[in-house]
Order: structure tokens, then C-alpha cells, then sequence
């Protein structure tokens, strides 16, 4: 693995304790039946985690603290995002030693400061270095001022104000892989305040399965694999993210994710417009739109097998329209059969276990030919315990559009809950399909330069 650092001195310290740690055995907390012993990175993945990164990249607290710390928020992310952004980019521009993962790695300023609705108190605010605010800059989009620098300085004003969506985002068309990580996260015991932790986080050992497991996977490694999977299958989750840098309301991004039976994934990013309706609350694509998508896709798909995919699920948290559905139809070859999932949380519908015990994981109750719901959520006999704390609800399973085994539609389901490489659990409660719908929604939308990326693998934006 090929890890570049970019943080402060100290954070450096920190990371270097921590990998000497993960390298290591780590006793996992007796009293939770579902914790594991950590055995040590390379244990695990047959891979070192080195004790060195290939890179390091120092920057000065004082310098981050005098861009957080602006007054007005927009400036203040835009700022500190722009520090760590200049400093990877001139590494991928001007170094030759290639970086796999950047390891980012922030003061607990900057996560205090560096996320919506954030306000720094006014004693130690710093002036904002430009005469802009969020309100003329909105308007200036609509209608440009005559001065170049104006229009400029209102561009920051698009930017998401958040630090971790907007550097990935400002990263994407350099393709680094980022991972964000706060200082507490890596050493939580060394930030005390009155005499205790000044955050409570799981114990080490489920920290380093988690932190491991995703860093594994960003760095082009493949944690685990699904046994008895389906060849020339394709798995698609549909994105949408209002655009709230638009002046019409109704704008949205629009995006897919596209997951093989490996879990690896491919992010495609559509255009903006007004496809979000606020009568219904719903987004829907017209269909050139949903045909472009579904032809990248195809296109995606015969790159890496040489072949079209036979089977194209597509899965949505609402149900798709007959002009979607259309055009999804349109842009696949006549011999790849194309599936529309509706898949949502139910709480209404309850099933209960006989036993002490919630009810089986992978439980699940047929309604009809089109109708189903699915336990994704419940007690494991292989692990001995239910991982939640509450009576688990279903997933209510609908097949919109096309023709499917109600059977198979569930198994492939349940499958996808257990590819979340972002974290090491037994399985998830979503597909991954639908898992990071919203969290890709704000990488794609952090940035105006987000809008024109070509796909990028989905670790680019997790």
C-alpha cells in the first residue's frame, strides 16, 4: 500500500502511533458478544500498512487556524479546503513517487468548524479577506455583475459548506483517492478534557476493523468477495441531490451507481435540471436523460467483461416512471433484460419471532409475484446475537417494472447489504446500491466542477 499523509506535525505523530497499533494484535471489548480481536493489517489482508508514508505533507496549524477561523463560512471551508487541496494536487503534478491513498488527517477545528451550520464565536473570528456574502453572490449567478472579480469571488459561493464532501469533490478530476480522518479518531486517549476523553468511540479493535477495511478497499484492494454470485449481472442504485446553488428549486443532480457481483462500483454522473417536483416530492428523469445513464452503463459494463451485462436491476427508493422506465429500456441491447426495483424502509409490516430471539436475518414474507419484504436486519447464529437494539423492520421490496423471480430479487438484495466496504460489519441494512445514494448525492453536488466528471470508481467518493 502506498499511503501519502497530509496533516499537521502532531497529527503526523498521531497517524504513526496508530499504525504501529493496527500493525499489531488488538483485544477487542470483552462485554459485546458481536466484537472481534483485531488480528493486525497484515494478518488480515496478507498486505503491510507501512510504518512510513511514501509522502508526508506538513502543514502548519497556524495556517490552518487563520482559515477556519473566518468569519464568514463559505470563505472560511473554501479557504481550508483549498490549503490540503494545493498541496495533494502539486504532489500528483510535480512528485513521481504515485500515492494509492491519501491519509488526511484534521485537527478537531476544522471538523468543528468545517460542516453546515457551523459558527465560530466571535472572540476569535477572523475577518473575511473578501466584501462577498451568500445572499449578492446568489443573486450574481442569476445575473452577473460587470466586474470579473465580483463574479469570481461569488463562484466560491457554490461550494458545499462542508470540508470533507468539498475536498473530495475538489479532487475528483485529479483521481486521489482521500481519506478524511479527525485526530481524535486515530488516538482518542490523548484528548483529555477535565480529566476524560473528550470523545467517546468504539473500542480499538472495532475501530481499526472499520478504518482498515475501507482504507484497504480505496487503495485497490478487495476486503472479501460474495460466494455463489450471478455472472453478467449488473447492480444499479439511482442518485439524486438537490442542487441548492441553483436559483430554481426544482434543480437536481442526477447520478447512478453501478455495482458488479465483486462490490466493486462505478459512479456515473448526470446532468442538472429540473427533476425534482415539488408536488410530489419525488425526482424522476426524462427519457433521454434515463437513456444516456443506462447506456453508459452498458458501456461501463462491456468494458471490463467484453459483453453486455444479461440482467440490469435498477434500484430506487421511489418508483420509477413510465418515461424512466422507457428510457432505461432504450439505452441497453435487446438481449440485456432490465429490472426496476422500488426498495424502502417499512415499518408498518411486523413479523415476529417464536423464540427469545428477534427474527432471523434474511427472514422475509412474499406478498405477491411483485411484492415481498425482506429482513435485512436480525439475529445471526453464526454470530450468536442480533446487532441492533430494536425489533428489526423489513425492507418492502417491489418489483416497478420488468419481469423477475420475487426469490432471486430478494437473495441478490440481501447479498448487496453485506459489500459495504466503508466498514467492516457482519452485513448492513441497505443494499449498497442504496446505502450512499445520499452521500454520493453530496460529492457530486459539493462543487460546481463536479458536473462535468467522467465515471469514476465508487471509493472515490465514500
Amino acid at each position: 500500500m502506498r499511503v501519502g499523509f497530509v496533516g499537521t506535525k502532531s497529527g503526523l505523530q498521531l497517524y504513526k502511533k496508530w499504525v504501529n497499533q493496527i500493525n499489531l494484535p488488538i483485544a477487542a471489548t470483552s462485554e459485546v458478544a458481536h466484537h472481534i480481536p483485531f488480528p493486525g493489517f497484515e494478518a488480515l489482508f496478507s498486505a503491510k500498512w507501512p510504518d512510513t508514508p511514501v509522502t508526508s505533507i506538513l502543514i502548519s496549524d497556524q495556517e490552518i487556524v487563520q482559515a477556519i477561523r473566518i468569519k464568514d463560512r463559505h470563505q472560511a471551508i473554501y479557504n481550508t479546503v483549498s490549503i490540503f487541496e494545493n498541496e495533494i494536487r502539486r504532489h500528483i503534478n510535480e512528485e513521481d513517487e504515485g500515492v494509492d491513498l491519501w491519509f488526511v488527517v484534521i485537527p478537531e477545528e476544522v471538523y468543528k468548524y468545517g460542516r453546515p451550520q457551523s459558527r465560530v464565536p466571535g472572540s476569535i473570528a477572523e475577518t473575511s479577506p473578501q466584501l462577498m456574502n451568500a445572499k449578492l453572490a446568489k443573486k450574481l449567478s442569476a445575473q452577473p455583475s460587470l466586474f470579473d472579480e465580483d463574479n469570481e469571488t461569488a463562484e466560491l459561493y457554490r461550494y458545499e459548506l462542508n470540508f470533507h464532501n468539498q475536498l473530495k469533490a475538489r479532487l475528483l478530476d485529479a483521481k486521489a483517492v482521500i481519506q478524511v480522518v479527525r485526530e481524535t479518531t486515530l488516538m482518542p486517549e490523548e484528548f483529555i478534557e477535565n480529566g476524560r476523553q473528550t470523545r467517546q468511540l468504539q473500542d480499538k479493535a472495532s475501530v481499526a476493523w472499520n478504518l482498515c477495511t475501507t482504507a484497504f478497499f480505496k487503495a485497490s484492494g478487495r476486503p472479501w468477495k460474495l460466494a455463489n454470485v450471478r455472472p453478467g449481472v449488473c447492480y444499479v442504485g439511482l442518485v439524486f441531490k438537490k442542487d441548492e446553488t441553483q436559483i430554481d428549486s426544482q434543480n437536481a443532480c442526477c447520478g447512478a451507481q453501478m455495482f458488479l457481483d465483486s462490490g466493486d462500483g462505478v459512479v456515473f454522473r448526470g446532468a442538472v435540471g429540473p427533476w425534482y417536483s415539488s408536488e410530489t416530492k419525488q425526482f424522476h428523469l426524462p427519457f433521454v436523460k434515463a437513456k444516456i445513464i443506462a447506456e453508459q452503463i452498458v458501456a461501463a459494463y462491456k468494458r471490463d467483461h467484453g459483453f453486455p451485462p444479461t440482467e440490469l436491476f435498477i434500484h430506487g427508493k421511489t418508483r420509477i416512471n413510465k418515461d424512466e422506465w422507457e428510457g432505461f429500456k432504450a439505452g441497453v441491447p435487446e438481449n440485456t433484460k432490465v429490472i426496476a426495483i422500488r426498495i424502502r424502509h417499512e415499518k408498518q409490516f411486523k413479523l415476529y419471532s417464536p423464540t427469545d430471539h428477534p427474527l432471523l436475518r434474511g427472514a422475509y414474507c412474499i406478498d405477491s409475484y411483485k411484492k415481498a419484504y425482506l429482513y435485512t436486519k436480525g439475529f445471526v447464529p453464526r454470530l450468536g446475537t442480533y446487532q441492533g437494539r430494536e425489533v428489526p423492520n423489513p425492507l418492502m421490496i417491489e418489483i416497478s417494472f420488468g419481469e423477475a423471480d420475487m426469490e432471486q430479487v430478494l437473495k441478490d438484495i440481501l447479498g448487496l447489504t453485506k459489500v459495504n466496504f466503508n466498514r467492516c460489519d457482519f452485513a448492513d441494512g441497505e443494499p449498497v446500491t442504496l446505502r450512499f445514494a445520499d452521500q454520493v448525492g453530496e460529492i457530486l453536488t459539493a462543487t460546481p466542477m463536479a458536473h462535468d466528471l467522467p465515471p469514476l470508481p465508487f471509493k472515490h467518493y465514500i
